[in-house]
């Protein structure tokens, strides 16, 4: 059975109405002064899990004696957002495990392990950039994109090059021997 697809301008703009009402469910319903950004819920969380083992660790920690480590309203909607996603893919029938992809099994294998490094690894970059940037994509990519922010574009397209580039790197196909690509 083929999965049922939605429309990408059905879908586009059901994002922009949902991200119209997350603007305002954060900033006039729960006051908060600025759009919610949820990159900082997996560290208050695992420092909420580490207080249980090592609480020593946590409170001579200077980021947790700022941010003060708990499973907030943030971390439980990223939780939603699992759930939901799952959901949807189980009604629409796309729902499938795979340990290794198709597209990754042509470029590199079929081996488990190598597809787990290539994950950690990349999950290494992604964090480093995130932290770096001071915000993940969706922050300034989305948000910003929403309220017209320079940065905002300047990001999305940095996002962008920087995928199409290394999706370019990772996946490229490679000449039969003998001939140049």
């Amino acid at each position: 059975m083929k999965p049922r697809t939605l429309r990408p301008y059905l879908a586009g703009a059901l994002v922009g109405v949902l991200a119209t009402a997350s603007v305002l469910v954060s900033t006039k319903t729960l006051g908060k002064s600025q759009y919610l950004g949820a990159t900082t819920s997996f560290v208050r969380a695992a420092g909420y899990i580490e207080q249980a083992v090592a609480p020593d660790n946590v409170a001579s920690n200077p980021y947790f004696q700022r941010v003060k480590p708990r499973l907030d309203w943030q971390f439980l909607m990223l939780v939603g957002l699992f759930f939901g996603a799952l959901a949807a893919a189980l009604l629409d029938g796309s729902f499938k495990l795979e340990a290794v992809p198709p597209i990754w099994k042509d470029r590199f294998g079929s081996r488990v392990r190598t597809r787990a490094v290539g994950a950690f690894l990349g999950g290494i970059v992604a964090m480093f950039g995130a932290r770096l940037a001071d915000g993940c994509p969706s922050g300034h990519g989305l948000s910003g994109l929403m309220q017209l922010s320079i940065s905002g574009f300047l990001s999305m397209m940095g996002f962008f090059g920087a995928g199409v580039l290394v999706a370019h790197l990772v996946y490229r196909r490679h000449a039969p021997a003998g001939r140049s690509s």
